[in-house]
């Protein structure tokens, strides 16, 4: 999705926004169904928990 969106100058910056991307919004706020439609980081927390 950030790809279609922004434009990066050089290599270094695309992989800076690519990973602040991916830790920042996709990990932190996009639910997924295949998880039980919860974030990649409150999947992580939970199974810390009962693990």
């Amino acid at each position: 999705e950030l790809v279609y969106l922004e434009t990066f100058s050089t290599r270094a910056e695309a992989k800076k926004r690519i990973f602040e991307y991916i830790a920042c919004f996709y990990n932190g706020k996009r639910i997924h169904s295949s998880i039980g439609y919860v974030t990649p980081n409150q999947y992580e927390r939970t199974y810390r928990k009962t693990a």
